[in-house]
């Protein structure tokens, strides 16, 4: 395909079409690996890399544009984001509203899917004292419900994200056709493996307090003490970034590299022994898998992670270090050092992911290639 100008004022020209609410860079990079779908979008990420788009058939559009859109086209199947993720559910609302009178007008069914990672209740502020956020919150839970009975196929990514999906909208529909493959990512092509690497560890996402970046920082001092040979980079940017440059400054063992292009994301992660990733818990998020856990992975990264990933099962039966108590940067040091001392190389690692990327297989089966 060509490459496309996004534009507000055209349908999405495949008939497979992906409505998000908001593309990163990541996005772009899988889609070319996806099936063939057109994506509908309302807004791009801090990491939108625009070179990433050729090829790609993109359509920025609100809420209602969409809902247009997507009705004026020729979809016969269309990803949703999950059910789960509240801020898009007026947009998902209005698009299959829109697609249900297309087909009382046409008789044109469109497959309906979503692939699931949710794994935190988006509703609990319904408890909150405030009426208008009772209220609200009570009518994300109906959309949501909504949406969750209309979908003909969803896939889970994590165990996590059937339990929560079961527990706060119920069993799916019957006629849903419902599955579980892990979000597990395969070798990097530019993974070398081998055996043990020095004793580095890294860090790659946001400089914010939600991924444990501070814990990190106060927990460095105690890893060092401990292993005088550790090494710790830092890749990303945020709101932290001058708290992160302040370590640097007083600990020689830390290096930070601020918004580093995607090769030097991956070069530092296939020479790192350990990934670290310590999500903190929040009223309003809890981290569903996390990408920086995903791309270490596939390098042969051993993950120090705590428990609010959904990918947490898995990786504390896989010789990963899973811990229960975010807060503690005692607890995030010792989990530093047991990773560091565990002896595992990345050929270890890398043997135990599969030979398909989790995501492309579920894809496979939201799009009806593999039943």
């Amino acid at each position: 395909m060509s490459p496309t100008r996004p534009s507000r004022s055209r349908a999405p020209r495949l008939p497979a079409v992906r409505l998000y609410e908001s593309l990163r860079t990541a996005h772009l990079e899988r889609a070319h690996d996806l099936a063939p779908a057109s994506i509908v979008y309302r807004v791009t990420r801090y990491d939108f890399d625009a070179s990433l788009a050729e090829g790609l058939d993109l359509v920025p559009a609100g809420p209602l544009g969409s809902a247009w859109l997507i009705a004026r086209s020729r979809v016969e199947t269309l990803e949703v984001n999950e059910p789960l993720m509240t801020s898009s559910l007026p947009t998902t609302a209005m698009v299959l509203a829109a697609l249900a009178v297309r087909r009382r007008l046409t008789g044109r069914r469109t497959i309906v899917v979503s692939y699931l990672i949710g794994n935190a209740d988006p509703f609990d502020a319904a408890t909150a004292p405030r009426l208008r956020t009772r209220l609200r919150r009570r009518g994300e839970r109906l959309l949501a419900r909504a949406v969750w009975r209309r979908l003909d196929r969803v896939v889970f990514g994590t165990d996590a994200a059937r339990e929560t999906y079961t527990r706060l909208l119920g069993d799916p529909s019957p006629r849903t056709v419902a599955t579980t493959v892990p979000a597990l990512p395969t070798r990097h092509p530019d993974a070398r493996g081998g055996g043990a690497r020095p004793p580095s560890v890294a860090f790659v996402g946001s400089f914010v307090e939600r991924k444990g970046l501070r814990v990190l920082a106060a927990a460095w001092p105690l890893v060092v003490a401990a292993r005088p040979d550790a090494t710790l980079t830092l890749l990303g940017k945020g709101t932290l970034e001058q708290e992160v440059r302040a370590l640097s400054a007083t600990q020689p063992s830390v290096t930070v590299e601020v918004d580093p292009p995607r090769p030097r994301i991956h070069s530092v992660l296939d020479e790192a022994r350990v990934l670290v990733l310590w999500s903190q818990p929040s009223p309003t998020w809890r981290e569903q898998v996390g990408l920086p856990i995903v791309e270490g992975l596939s390098h042969g990264c051993t993950v120090v992670t705590t428990t609010e990933t959904g990918l947490a099962d898995w990786l504390g039966a896989h010789g990963h270090v899973v811990a229960g108590d975010p807060r503690s940067h005692r607890v995030l040091a010792d989990a530093i050092v047991e990773a560091l001392d565990a002896g595992r190389t990345a050929d270890d690692v890398l043997a135990d992911l599969p030979d398909r990327d989790g995501r492309l297989a579920a894809d496979d089966r939201l799009f009806g290639r593999v039943s």
